[in-house]
């Protein structure tokens, strides 16, 4: 499968991290399904249910109602407004052709008893009171789509009464209802965190570390995201509560993981070399030498110079770790962590360094 042996180990933890994530999926999808699958802990809440139900009805009803007649005398109203605008066209059409009829005429030394001119004026007086009876219906119209108007913004006004007063009852059952789906989320997701917190803290050395891991990825994901957000606000308080809490034990965590790591530095520098040496990892250290770097203190190695005494250093100038010494076979000067003389090939257990 592989051309070489020996795999390299970052390919193995590539593949570990690679099986972490997909258990940590496997799972995450597992436990989305399971809480599809539960029965809903509440059913959804309406600000309507802690209404007056029979007199928001009868608010609605009446609000339907008046909305269909508005719009029906809206429908009146556009056409009695066409039908005034042709009588007043008809009005002005017949005025105009009388004017100028009169204009053109030789008027008798009676007009008053002129039949043409008494016929013409009748027939101007019907055209006018056909023009007024449309604009009396257009007025009727008028008059019943503001009462309808006004009736509607009462009864609209009516229900945002009756919904307002509902409120404070909807406010406290929601309320009730996001404490019980964070305390059932909550009984959910605890023993989750608890096992995974053991998990972490007992089991990394673990062979089986992996498949934890993507364990405590699971419980990190229910945590965000099953929990957190159905977290009550009570204006912000307890969430910024929880934060500050989390704040403050991850900073507990950091900080006892940092005194640790001061502490256990202070040991390895108390140890002798040879107790440093034996402690070090064998690929580490070869990669820290590589990068000029020393594996027992993490400081940088001084070139040759001045400071070296214009010569390469073979001890560590911090803390005195051999870093480089000589072949006994072939006196080829070598990392002191190789197992073999890249010269010779003479291993470090058959020969120890001049």
């Amino acid at each position: 499968m592989f051309k070489s042996l020996r795999v390299p180990e970052k390919l193995f933890a590539f593949v570990m991290w690679a099986i972490s994530f997909v258990f940590a999926a496997f799972l995450i999808g597992l436990g989305g399904r399971l809480v599809a699958d539960l029965p809903r802990l509440e059913d959804r809440l309406s600000l309507e249910d802690y209404a007056d139900r029979a007199a928001l009805q009868r608010a609605r009803n009446d609000i339907a109602a008046l909305e269909r007649r508005q719009r029906d005398l809206g429908d009146r109203r556009a056409q009695a407004q066409l039908a005034l605008t042709a009588q007043r066209n008809a009005y002005e059409s017949a005025r105009q052709a009388f004017q100028n009829w009169l204009s053109t005429r030789t008027a008798t030394t009676d007009p008053a008893q002129d039949p043409d001119v008494v016929r013409r004026t009748r027939e101007l007086d019907a055209l006018k009171a056909s023009e007024r009876t449309a604009q009396e219906a257009l007025e009727q119209v008028d008059r019943g789509l503001l009462d309808a108007q006004q009736a509607l913004a009462g009864r609209r006004d009516a229900e945002s009464d009756l919904l307002v007063a509902a409120r404070s009852g909807y406010d406290r059952a929601r309320f009730a209802q996001e404490l019980r789906v964070f305390g059932a989320r909550l009984a959910l997701t605890l023993p989750l965190l608890a096992v995974a917190g053991w998990l972490l803290a007992r089991k990394r050395r673990s062979d089986y570390w992996p498949l934890m891991r993507g364990f405590v990825l699971f419980a990190a994901f229910a945590f965000f995201v099953e929990l957190v957000p159905y977290l009550p606000s009570y204006g912000g308080y307890v969430r910024y509560a929880v934060g500050i809490l989390l704040t403050a034990v991850a900073g507990h965590y950091v900080i006892q993981a940092m005194r640790r790591y001061l502490a256990k530095r202070r040991q390895v520098a108390a140890q002798s070399e040879a107790e440093r040496r034996s402690a070090l990892g064998y690929e580490q250290a070869l990669k820290q030498i590589g990068a000029g770097v020393c594996p027992g203190c993490e400081r940088p190695i001084p070139p040759s110079g001045p400071a070296t005494g214009e010569q390469a250093a073979n001890f560590c100038v911090h803390c005195g770790l051999r870093l480089f010494d000589r072949c006994g076979v072939c006196a080829t000067r070598k990392n002191a962590f190789f197992h073999h003389c890249p010269s010779c090939g003479t291993g470090t257990a058959a020969a120890q360094p001049a």
